[in-house]
């Protein structure tokens, strides 16, 4: 409702200026996605200059966070910024951390109005740079693309309002809602075209989280494997609370590569907690539930928020999967089906949850749905 009452401030502009601010705010949109899964701990932010209908700077928060996208953009725009419009996919930040406020830039490259999505929850910002730019003398309108911004952003709000990343499940499911065969051997569930998608939203998470148990019986990589991409692979997650994972895993393998975190209870041995850190892998201690001791999802999750990560993609098992939906801490579900059966001694899905427990609860909405091939993907999310 908050996002359709600032939307609609912009009813009494010209028709043609409002398909200007549209189009150009869609462009920084875009370019912002470009940062998803590479700019923690900081939001992928787009920024667009525009000066006489023309596009004059272009930017989006860089890797590791820095810089941010509204100097990117300014820097590209030059003396051109003096007199532009600047589209933000984000409020700018009004505060040191370590880089000099962006109101600062924005304020000293000469530009004449701001459209920004949506203002910044964190506390250091909230309206603050809005208020600044304003009291420059800057133009600011806020709100268009707003629930779009929200979703793009929905990492970042909920590391800030809930201590915790925006957690994404995928689920790669047989026309019967199994996983895979008896004794959890793996089958090949969908086409190339979904695991293609698959690995373009791995690159676009900050981690990915798996069960101990898919990596024993899998032994998985989680990187990114597609071309020319390799390098977007997200930090490795796995949950293992006894430090069980194998060191002849492709995981231990390759955490000097990729990075691999492993978290555990703080009664798991020692020694394996030092092969591990050898090996390169970086194992967290979280704290456990009562009897029996197991991993703390909340808490694993808040370990993962104080480590910068916002977007988290939980890839199963089963039982991980079931777990994450029970304790009602996912915010978007991809839901992969493809059109072969396993047949009734395959895996169900959620474990001991039906899979309604998702397509049928009222805690998620329908967002899209789509054929890749055979397969199709639909998208789930809390409304």
């Amino acid at each position: 409702m908050i996002f359709r009452i600032l939307e609609d401030q912009y009813a009494q502009k010209s028709k043609e200026a409002k398909a200007a601010d549209q189009r150009f705010m869609q462009l920084a949109l875009a370019l912002g996605r470009r940062g998803q899964g590479r700019t923690w701990p900081n939001p992928a932010v787009g920024a667009v200059v525009v000066k006489d209908g023309v596009i004059v700077g272009r930017g989006w928060t860089q890797p590791g966070g820095r810089p941010h996208a509204e100097p990117e953009a300014l820097k590209r725009a030059g003396e051109a910024a003096r007199g532009a419009t600047l589209y933000v996919t984000l409020e700018p930040c009004s505060h040191f951390g370590k880089s000099p406020p962006c109101v600062d830039a924005v304020i000293a490259s000469g530009i004449a109005r701001v459209v920004s999505a949506i203002e910044d929850p964190n506390p250091e910002v909230a309206g603050q740079g809005h208020a600044k730019l304003r009291a420059a003398g800057i133009v600011v309108d806020v709100g268009l693309g707003a629930a779009e911004a929200a979703r793009d952003h929905a990492g970042h709000f909920r590391r800030i309002r809930n201590k915790r990343p925006h957690v994404i499940l995928k689920l790669a499911v047989s026309a019967d809602d199994k996983i895979a065969a008896a004794g959890h051997k793996p089958v090949a569930i969908t086409g190339e075209v979904a695991r293609t998608r698959v690995h373009l939203l791995r690159a676009q998470c900050d981690a990915i989280l798996v069960g101990i148990g898919t990596v024993r019986a899998d032994d998985p990589l989680l990187n990114c494997r597609l071309p020319g991409m390799e390098a977007r692979s997200p930090v490795r997650v796995v949950l293992d609370r006894a430090l069980r994972i194998p060191g002849t895993s492709k995981l231990v393998h390759s955490a000097r590569q990729t990075p691999l975190w492993v978290m555990a209870l703080d009664l798991a041995e020692a020694p394996a907690a030092a092969k591990l850190g050898a090996a390169g892998a970086q194992v967290i201690h979280v704290a456990a539930t009562a009897n029996p001791p197991e991993l703390d999802l909340a808490a694993v999750l808040h370990a993962l928020s104080e480590k910068g990560i916002s977007r988290l993609l939980v890839e199963g098992g089963a039982r991980v999967a079931s777990s994450f939906v029970a304790a009602d801490l996912v915010d978007e579900i991809w839901l992969l089906r493809g059109p072969g059966s396993i047949g009734a001694d395959g895996i169900p899905a959620l474990d001991a949850l039906p899979l309604s427990a998702i397509t049928g609860s009222p805690a998620f909405k329908t967002r899209a749905s789509e054929m890749l091939q055979n397969d199709t993907l639909t998208i789930y999310e809390r409304p």
